[in-house]
């Protein structure tokens, strides 16, 4: 086969892979949770966007060593580690975000307050989900 052949079959391909709907919303969910767990995970030291402190359930803050403070420290960390996954190995980190998210809710509904909070990170888990599927698709891990 010629180089030329090859290269139209390949630029072929590539085209109908980005017309799928499919792999279109697997790259959507990549991207939003590649990034949106890194944004967060760094707030979670700068405290921009909210007092991320106040997010965490007092039987949490009881059982962990150091301030709220610190543990937010430790869970902005696993963020971004999370979304780092969710580039790098879209099929575990997809798993990985849709179990943080689940160890959210069930901190989110043990503070009075915040249940349309956890309502929401419920949504996000089964995005998640779906991004752990898609990528199984689309997403050849080596």
């Amino acid at each position: 086969m010629s180089s030329v052949t090859t290269s139209t079959t390949s630029t072929t391909r590539r085209r109908a892979a980005l017309d799928d709907p499919g792999y279109q919303a697997f790259v959507i969910l990549r991207t939003g949770f590649t990034v949106a767990p890194i944004l967060f995970g760094l707030d979670k030291f700068a405290n921009l966007l909210v007092d991320w402190p106040a997010y965490l359930a007092p039987w949490i803050d009881n059982i962990v060593p150091g301030s709220a403070q610190a543990a937010m420290y430790a869970v902005g960390a696993v963020e971004i580690m999370a979304g780092v996954a969710v580039a790098l190995a879209p099929r575990f980190g997809g798993w990985l975000v849709a179990g943080w998210l689940a160890g959210i809710i069930v901190n989110l509904l043990t503070i009075p307050g915040h249940y349309d909070v956890a309502l929401r990170d419920f949504g996000l888990l089964l995005g998640a989900v779906a991004l752990a599927r898609l990528a199984q698709r689309y997403h050849a891990e080596r």
